[in-house]
């Protein structure tokens, strides 16, 4: 990988994530969860499942949202003033992916209802993270990490 595009994937090589890269992917997310509930198109919900599930296997900052911002967004903003951890937005991802997939079922084989209930408790998990960044998956991830130690 270029110096380049590991700049790109982390920030000076710490590993750390830009925190402005996770927002803007829950944001994208919050939009597309919206419309799925709206529309009850599974295909729609089967591609954000799959943006989960590439979140998190390859982290967010290699995510399609991530690689979306790293292209468009951020070199149109200012220099990077706070970084995370990239394990926190990683085991979020995951959470959504389930939430996601539980979704996905109840849209393809039923119950409808619950279908609507996981996605909307995604939409409103996204929305958290994209309007206020509280990461509700970031949260939960600590609070699992002091409980284990």
């Amino acid at each position: 990988m270029s110096t380049q595009a590991t700049q790109r994937a982390t920030v000076r090589g710490t590993g750390a994530v830009d925190v402005r890269g996770p927002r803007f992917g829950a944001a994208v997310t919050s939009v597309v969860l919206a419309v799925v509930l709206i529309t009850g198109s599974a295909w729609l919900l089967a591609a954000q499942t799959l943006v989960f599930a590439l979140g998190a296997a390859l982290g967010v900052a290699r995510s399609p949202y991530g690689r979306l911002f790293q292209a468009v967004v951020r070199p149109r903003l200012g220099p990077v003033e706070r970084t995370e951890d990239p394990a926190p937005p990683r085991f979020a991802q995951t959470v959504g992916l389930v939430f996601a997939a539980i979704g996905l079922v109840g849209y393809v084989a039923g119950p409808l209802w619950l279908g609507m209930a996981a996605t909307g408790l995604a939409l409103a998990a996204a929305f958290l993270n994209a309007a206020f960044g509280y990461c509700l998956g970031c949260e939960t991830y600590v609070l699992l990490l002091r409980a284990t130690r």
